[in-house]
């Protein structure tokens, strides 16, 4: 079984990796960041060694370098088992004062990313009819909250990206589940003054993404919620 993750240098992304490749799974994985990828490449490798591990930088920001990794996907000639459209930033800000192009940039790595990459391999995906794409939204697609702007609103959109590409595939197998995490430990809470026991574990989200995976063709867990026990900070 084959599973492509993007944004996979750290994080959530690491943390899917690692669930996944510890049941066997062949692995094919993209970040912006070069040196952050190749780092998770050579450990998990050294950790996994039955498992296929392969990575390659893009950066999913832009519409070319999305068309590239899906290339560099289809040219290895795999079955497409599983999609984590996982790649993301948030920069914080409020639509009337966020700074200008603030929107688009976060339209380009949070929604666009996601749909382009997606649209790229469905054909294979619908040929072989099986196949299942989890899209990493987040609590604030249901939700804007202070100082979200832009951020909130292009999860707002990979959300109903993620509701209408269910209904279009269902006639070819292929499950659409949409994850909606609250707040996560990752490296853009480090640093601050957030009790880390305070909020979820990475690992939390990727035990959550694989059961969902391991279902029998006639079940598709259509979202995924999880917020910290204490509730949303």
């Amino acid at each position: 079984m084959n599973i492509i993750i993007t944004g996979a240098s750290r994080g959530l992304g690491k943390a899917i990796a690692e669930q996944f490749a510890s049941n066997g799974y062949n692995l094919f994985l993209c970040s912006r960041s070069e040196v952050g990828l190749y780092k998770v490449m050579e450990e998990l490798t050294t950790r996994f060694p039955d498992v296929d591990i392969r990575a390659k930088s893009f950066d999913l920001s832009h519409k070319e370098q999305v068309k590239e990794f899906a290339r560099w996907i289809l040219e290895k000639g795999i079955s497409i088992d599983l999609l984590v459209n996982n790649a993301g930033s948030f920069e914080p800000g409020s639509v009337y004062d966020e700074p200008e192009g603030t929107m688009e940039k976060m339209m380009d790595i949070n929604f666009y990313s996601a749909y382009h990459l997606t649209r790229a391999l469905l054909p294979v995906m619908m040929e072989q009819r099986s196949g299942h794409i989890f899209n990493m939204c987040s609590i604030a697609s249901f939700q804007a909250y202070k100082n979200g702007g832009a951020y909130s609103i292009s999860k707002f959109a990979l959300a109903g990206f993620s509701k209408n590409l269910r209904e279009e595939m269902k006639p070819y197998e292929i499950k659409v589940t949409s994850v909606f995490p609250g707040a996560v430990y990752t490296d853009s809470w480090a640093g601050s003054d957030v009790d880390p026991g305070r909020i979820m574990e990475a690992e939390d989200i990727a035990r959550m993404i694989y059961a969902a995976a391991q279902l029998s063709p006639r079940a598709c867990v259509e979202e995924i919620v999880l917020r910290p026990q204490l509730g949303d900070l």
